[in-house]
């Protein structure tokens, strides 16, 4: 109980720390540009109640239809002075420093049709050359199919659509500027392009080259408060206005089929002292369901309830509690690949060096500490509340109230807890796909905007 009491206190002083006040101090907080949906008030569900649907048995999706590859997007037209097209060769000849490669764009052609001036030619291949840069700027060089397990969808061509980004460029007779601020803002990508220049080794090079071009495929803003998870390091972290506030160590999935995919969600709720339904692989598979149906004492005296419809299908729910399989807390994020943050009984798990070891979800340490942390900047909740809700033993979901996105990425290099700039293990053997896209040439971007791999539910957790 003093644990959390603390948690709660700390919760308040990261709010204070990142330069947010809490709603028990001057009212609700709008961390967001868009005004909040009314607050809905937390919701307490009896521990005999079901909870919600867990993960399914572990089972592979398909698309429904044959996986068709998108055509190629046609590019836009526009008129080029041979200033403008004189700038975008510029722009080419030092894009290495942005660990893209100046032949992708090709330099000797657009160099001569400079040389013949202004006119058709030059209108059609400059504006070409321009858009594939741009879309490798901010898109990402990597085609899709070299992006191993990544769901995570970049808004950025809605946002700043190719044809919007030429017409700019032309208005403003600005090249450099329009492409320069295509670059992601994250402080990792400045520090990996400071890596780039210094480096000699080509094995280097080619990591550094990787792992900038994982940033483009991300949303330009990640937005003003948000969790980043860093799946080869194991690390999760909570960031609020462009501050990181709080780290947290992370259980992530094993390699192999329940490795942890790539994502870009928001978190929906925060579920105090969740409950947890067993899968039908455990409760059918393996006779849980029978045991416990036939033995009610039993199962209450292990922290099951137990039902069975009219089909004959057990359901089986494991209650609030200190040996709840999702410990005490639980991040609803919802997706099709039924991956979410979530506490663990199991705390000493997290001293481990390497804690690649779940079903594919993510379990934070402190997780109370996250929670309330969570439900305070989304949820306007009071610490005061945080603790109650903690130490109730009774499931409640606080709906969330603000934006606030999470990002399961894959860097192999990055800065590290301590700030300082480091290679990670490659655990899921992520990175030669990337490499091997690197040293073919560029291929045309189509509208494709995720992996089109199978999605894999798995039972969670492990």
């Amino acid at each position: 109980m003093a644990r959390t009491m603390i948690s709660g206190t700390l919760a308040v002083a990261l709010l204070a720390q990142a330069g947010v006040a809490s709603a028990a101090q001057n009212g609700p907080v709008d961390l967001t540009t868009q005004a909040p949906a009314p607050r809905p008030s937390a919701t307490a569900t009896p521990n005999s109640a079901p909870a919600p649907a867990a993960a399914p048995s572990a089972q592979a999706t398909a698309p429904g239809a044959p996986v068709v590859q998108p055509a190629p997007l046609p590019p836009p037209l526009a008129e080029w002075s041979v200033a403008d097209a004189q700038a975008l060769l510029a722009a080419i000849r030092g894009i290495g420093a942005e660990g893209l490669f100046s032949r992708d764009y090709e330099p000797a052609a657009l160099s001569a049709a400079i040389a013949k001036g202004p006119g058709p030619d030059l209108n059609a291949l400059a504006s070409r050359l321009f858009v594939w840069l741009a879309e490798d700027l901010r898109d990402g060089r990597t085609p899709m199919t070299a992006r191993i397990q990544w769901f995570a969808v970049d808004p950025d061509q809605d946002v700043r659509p190719s044809s919007a980004l030429l017409a700019e460029a032309m208005e403003k007779h600005d090249v450099p500027g329009v492409l320069a601020s295509l670059n992601p803002t994250h402080p990792d990508y400045a520090e990996l392009k400071s890596m780039l220049a210094k480096a000699k080794d080509p094995t280097q090079i080619a990591m550094i080259r990787a792992n900038m071009d994982r940033w483009r495929w991300l949303a330009h803003d990640l937005g003003l408060q948000y969790l980043i998870i860093n799946v080869p390091e194991q690390e999760l972290r909570l960031t609020v206005n462009n501050k990181v506030i709080r780290s947290y160590r992370a259980i992530v999935g094993k390699p192999g089929k329940t490795a942890t995919p790539q994502l870009a969600e928001q978190v929906r709720n925060v579920v105090f002292n969740p409950t947890w339904t067993v899968p039908q692989s455990i409760v059918k598979g393996e006779g849980l369901g029978a045991r416990l149906i036939g033995n009610p004492a039993s199962a209450r005296r292990q922290g099951y309830a137990v039902s069975k419809s009219a089909d004959g299908t057990i359901t089986v729910v494991q209650q609030p509690g200190p040996n709840n399989s999702l410990g005490l807390m639980k991040l609803d994020m919802p997706n099709e690949h039924a991956i979410y943050i979530h506490d663990t009984p199991n705390r000493a798990l997290f001293n481990q060096p390497s804690r690649a070891l779940s079903h594919g979800c993510i379990r934070a340490e402190r997780a109370s500490e996250l929670a309330m942390t969570m439900a305070i900047l989304g949820a306007d909740i009071t610490p005061d509340q945080g603790v109650e809700y903690t130490l109730s033993g009774k499931y409640t979901k606080v709906p969330m109230t603000k934006t606030f996105p999470v990002y399961i990425t894959y860097f192999t290099v990055a800065r590290d807890v301590n700030g300082l700039m480091r290679s990670f293990s490659d655990i899921y053997g992520r990175d030669a796909p990337v490499f091997a896209s690197f040293a073919q040439p560029r291929q045309l971007h189509t509208n494709q905007r995720k992996s089109n791999e199978a999605v894999i539910k798995l039972d969670n957790p492990l």
